[in-house]
């Protein structure tokens, strides 16, 4: 009888420990989602956000990558909002009440289609020339092109493009994040449905 309660106990003592080593991880375990970057960047795991390939899932991917989607955030080198522009690019699209523009969700969103057009317009060429192939073993699509002209603008990227990926001229932010970085980072949305307008506005 001891003998059968002695197994009860070390049957019911080894199930409560592999239950709990199973069902509870140890607080030390990284539970966040990420892929490994294969290619020689700073970048050396990029978070996932599980978005719809088309623009709303590449506007809201760049903004969690830029800011973790925080619309008030103003980062030490002075970039604001969810989209994290810089005062001269706001300037260029009559924002100058960056109180304001921070408060106003809205209004960020406008700026960001804005940009998005303009970028398209200035970048029509490369995008119709670069898109759906590889440069350097870079494969090119137009929302790459696109991230790539919100991270450095779009006379950095178009010079980059044309060289043909030139690694001297695959420029960097402040962060250590390239040109090729968000080429990659950011390929594959469709962005069809947004068109290339020379000089969008608010209206």
């Amino acid at each position: 009888m001891m003998y059968f309660n002695f197994k009860v106990y070390l049957l019911n003592f080894l199930a409560v420990f592999f239950l709990s080593s199973t069902l509870f991880p140890p607080p030390n375990l990284n539970l966040e989602y990420s892929v490994e970057s294969e290619y020689d960047s700073k970048i050396d795991y990029l978070p996932i956000a599980f978005t719809i390939k088309d623009f709303v899932g590449f506007k809201d991917f760049l903004g969690f990558f830029e800011s973790g989607s925080d619309y008030i955030k103003t980062n030490r080198y002075g970039y604001v909002g969810k989209y994290q522009f810089g005062k001269g690019t706001l300037d260029m699209y009559g924002v100058s009440n960056l109180i304001h523009y921070k408060n106003n969700p809205e209004l960020q969103e406008k700026v960001f289609l804005m940009n998005v057009m303009r970028n398209k317009w200035i970048l029509r060429r490369e995008i119709k020339w670069y898109s759906n192939r590889y440069l350097s073993n870079v494969f090119i699509t137009e929302s790459g092109i696109i991230a790539a002209a919100h991270l450095s603008g779009p006379g950095n990227v178009k010079k980059y493009l044309r060289s043909h990926c030139d690694i001297n001229l695959d420029k960097k932010d402040a962060n250590g994040t390239s040109i090729s970085d968000y080429l990659r980072i950011f390929k594959g949305y469709n962005l069809d449905n947004i068109q290339a307008v020379r000089k969008p506005n608010l209206d």
